[in-house]
């Protein structure tokens, strides 16, 4: 018999019946033969720096690709830096699928002071998480991690190898020789559909809401006939950003409307989570007596905090094509839809005229307000550009200035809320861009200074695979958020403040174009060279100092919400029968 084949070939093989095309990794000792294997078979290696940045660009690319999204590190030291990593990409909903390379069975000792094979950190962080018990079954493991990534409720798998398995020589691929799983994909009730077309045909004043499993389940033509023919207004949070383009009419952002969210008296939610963000779709955010329709494809997630009307168990695609031609039967002919979708746009008018009289509004020494900074990177911004958004303050100003148009179009460090991860994302996410057919889309990451430190080095990633990235650093010299909370409070800032620091250099240290913008009159010639270049860019904007403060003062400004959560018991009883 032919023993030709490692047991990296094979788990190179596995992957590439998945569309694996790129993966990311750190270092490579331990996975030798699979990034030997990988190299050979025309898989794209990333170098990541850190283990939760391996991990997040590997998630990155998963929200961008809607595929697998792979990262190698290795166990020992390894798995306690990828927490981070696997947490945010738990919490997202990313199929990623990590390969842990572990140290020879034969170097275990038996009173080790931790057993690498068990995970007793990694269990609440991942959908599932075993290790290959012999060679021969690489690829078959390879399927199981694959297929529970990608299957329902979206998630990260993990892996274990004993690396001696990677340079095992095999006879056969074993399942690599076959066929991946196909997951199906589950269509609604049509009893139930009725049932939500009947509250929205209803309707006054109908609201759409789509999450990270509207884009899974690939909704958007379904969602943008919805809103065009049914004349509904959409708000996109996350991942289901762009699935109907922004365009301040009949579809905005979540955090940008969700001051007026109360005003609907039918919520139909599709692919997203009542969960903080969405003020667990409690008062005072959403009205006691509004009627709630909420699709999903995990039924675990139905009636989280507050009663449904229609919970509708199903992959949000082929439940919201459902749901349109359900509306769509039941218009007359020639009836073009009551105008409806009006309701949001005249109810964030303060908001909108707000933010652009901020934006325009001159400050002392030609200093830049974040939302000016928002409003020349949307002038530079392309349509297809894929936004990345980290940090808190400047996070929170982006959502008032920037709109995304198409999806996958935007990731942030929601819903876990862990800063740092959106440079990694990024370099994913600027990887997932080129191995589409065309043009590659244009990727921008937005993120503060505090922000910015977490994962500086990821950068480097991006540097030496040639990737175009935009990264712009809204630098006002702290953990703003964090300080005017704390002046608010006692009146003076501690250990908040970070100084404006040059993190332009640190761009160029790792192999980046980069600039220092103090002043507003250089902030649009400065944008106009990082995204005219080829490679990843670094601009790093001081931007004013005090414009945080707004953000706990003015409602208008707030679109990181905190303060109206309501989780007292007894809100739990406001809802109608």
């Amino acid at each position: 018999m032919n023993q030709s084949l490692t047991g990296g070939r094979v788990v190179s093989q596995a992957l590439a019946r998945y569309g694996v095309r790129t993966v990311f990794a750190v270092a490579g000792a331990s996975h030798t033969h699979l990034l030997d294997a990988l190299d050979r078979d025309g898989v794209r290696i990333i170098s990541s720096r850190h283990e939760s940045g391996c991990i997040g660009a590997a998630d990155g690319h998963a929200r961008v690709t809607g595929g697998l999204g792979v990262a190698l590190i290795i166990a020992e030291q390894g798995l306690p830096n990828a927490a981070n990593g696997l947490a945010t990409a738990f919490h997202a909903c990313s199929p990623v699928l990590v390969l842990v390379a572990r140290l020879p069975g034969s170097w275990t000792e038996a009173q080790s002071e931790q057993d690498a094979a068990q995970f007793p950190w990694v269990g609440p962080l991942t959908k599932w998480a075993r290790t290959v018990p012999a060679a021969e079954r690489l690829a078959e493991y390879v399927d199981a991690g694959a297929a529970r990534a990608l299957a329902g409720r979206r998630g990260p798998t993990l892996l274990q190898i004993p690396m001696e398995y990677l340079a095992a020589l095999l006879p056969h691929p074993g399942a690599a020789a076959h066929p991946p799983p196909t997951p199906g994909r589950p269509a609604a009730d049509p009893e139930l559909i009725e049932h939500a077309a009947t509250l929205l045909q209803g309707a006054q004043r109908p609201l759409l809401i789509a999450g990270a499993g509207a884009c899974h389940g690939r909704a958007g033509e379904a969602l943008r006939g919805l809103v065009a023919e049914a004349d509904l207004p959409i708000a996109g949070n996350g991942l289901g950003r762009g699935l109907v383009p922004e365009d301040g009419e009949r579809s905005f952002a979540w955090p940008l409307m969700q001051i007026v969210a109360r005003e609907a008296d039918v919520v139909c939610v599709v692919g997203a989570r009542l969960k903080q963000r969405l003020g667990y779709g409690l008062p005072p955010r959403f009205a006691p007596h509004a009627r709630f329709i909420q699709i999903d494809v995990a039924a675990e997630e139905l009636a989280r905090n507050r009663p449904i009307a229609v919970p509708i168990v199903a992959d949000a695609g082929l439940a919201c094509a459902q749901l349109r031609d359900a509306l769509s039967r039941r218009r007359s002919p020639g009836d073009s839809g009551t105008a409806r979708a009006g309701w949001v746009r005249a109810a964030l008018q303060p908001r909108l005229d707000y933010l652009a009289r901020t934006a325009a509004a001159a400050l002392p020494d030609d200093a830049i307000h974040p939302l000016a900074l928002g409003a020349e990177i949307a002038a530079l911004m392309p349509d297809d550009a894929i936004l990345v958004g980290d940090g808190a303050d400047i996070q929170n100003w982006m959502y008032g200035a920037l709109r995304v148009r198409q999806a996958p179009g935007f990731l942030d460090h929601y819903p876990l809320g862990a800063m740092g991860v959106g440079t990694p994302l990024a370099v994913g996410a600027a990887a997932a861009a080129t191995e589409a057919p065309g043009p590659a889309r244009t990727v921008v990451l937005v993120t503060g200074d505090g922000a910015f430190g977490f994962h500086p080095a990821e950068l480097h990633a991006a540097a030496r695979a040639g990737l175009r990235l935009v990264c712009i650093v809204g630098n006002d010299g702290a953990w703003g958020t964090e300080m005017h909370g704390q002046v608010q409070a006692v009146g003076r800032a501690l250990n908040t403040e970070l100084g404006v620091l040059r993190y332009d250099l640190v761009g160029v240290g790792f192999g980046c174009h980069g600039e220092f913008v103090t002043r507003r009159a250089e902030l649009a010639p400065a944008l106009q060279r990082a995204f005219a270049h080829e490679g990843p860019s670094v601009v790093n904007v001081a931007i004013h100092p005090a414009a945080g403060a707004a953000l706990k003062t003015e409602p208008l400004a707030r679109m990181i919400m905190f303060d109206d959560l309501a989780t007292q018991l007894e809100t739990q009883h406001l809802f109608a029968d």
